[in-house]
């Protein structure tokens, strides 16, 4: 059977004030009952100070584990993917790069690619890596001086679409649309596209370095000056194009987008890590 102790050595004390001298009740209390001949005695005890520690809101895109499955963001991978395609480039062209970027191609059907650009005095270079063996699969090399329109805007969809995405993308064009064949452009895996969109990568805000290696102001900043040079220096039929640099909406002619819609969710477009498989 549970008791209450009695409570006779306790006495009454005022809450303190500010700028009181008088100790609060939680202060001086007795903790023992003493003989009925003695005054009490209160006992002291030492009271801790509370501290409460503010505690900052997380970077709702800088999650570790999130981030640690994007075999791009383990350590020395950009780094190597780096070396290796600057050797590439210095040993095939003889070319000089001057930007290397991360970004995520988005094609004709919608679907997001993980992609590499470089950028050099005559070449655009998108390059599909393998983050998880360390090599470059693919690598398809646009002329800077074929480029002559950049278009920097929203995604905008038909609007009969059940295949929409939000944010804003940059389209480089190097060939008319109107001249691209019925076939590639209802062939989700056609090369012959004449142009190319791309938006950030979402590993955008891991760390400082991949801020600023994944952002489309960035890249814009180098490809633009490098387009009118490469424009200059030619002395092709197309040497008097002029590079036009607009501010409009994205098309991307997507009507049911069942395939980018399992894609896009899975992340199929990226080296990730998927976990095991098995039994």
């Amino acid at each position: 059977m549970s008791t209450t102790g009695s409570f006779e050595g306790f006495q009454a004390v005022s809450l303190k004030q500010e700028g009181d001298d008088q100790p609060s009740e939680t202060d001086h209390l007795s903790m023992e009952e003493e003989d009925p001949g003695k005054d009490p005695m209160p006992r002291q005890i030492s009271r801790q100070s509370s501290v409460t520690e503010s505690t900052l809101y997380p970077n709702p895109y800088h999650q570790p584990y999130i981030s640690r499955k994007y075999f791009a963001t383990r350590p020395g991978a950009i780094e190597t993917a780096m070396e290796d395609l600057k050797g590439h480039v210095a040993e095939t062209s003889g070319e000089t790069v001057q930007g290397f970027w991360l970004l995520t191609k988005i094609d004709h059907w919608n679907n997001e690619q993980e992609r590499i650009l470089l950028v050099t005095d005559k070449t655009l270079l998108i390059c599909k890596y393998d983050f998880i063996m360390l090599s470059c699969v693919q690598l398809q090399r646009i002329p800077l001086s074929a480029v002559y329109r950049i278009c920097l805007g929203n995604f905008t969809f038909p609007g009969m679409s059940l295949d929409k995405r939000q944010g804003e993308g940059l389209r480089i064009y190097w060939g008319s649309p109107e001249e691209q064949s019925l076939l590639s452009r209802w062939n989700p895996w056609s090369t012959e596209v004449p142009y190319a969109t791309f938006t950030e990568h979402p590993m955008k805000y891991t760390s400082e370095k991949f801020l600023e290696i994944c952002k489309l102001s960035g890249f814009m900043s180098k490809l633009v000056p490098a387009i009118q040079n490469a424009h200059k220096n030619s002395t092709g039929s197309g040497s008097r194009k002029k590079l036009m640099v607009l501010t409009e909406p994205i098309l991307i002619e997507t009507y049911t987008g069942l395939m980018s819609f399992i894609g896009n969710r899975n992340k199929l477009g990226y080296s990730l890590a998927r976990g095991s498989i098995g039994f």
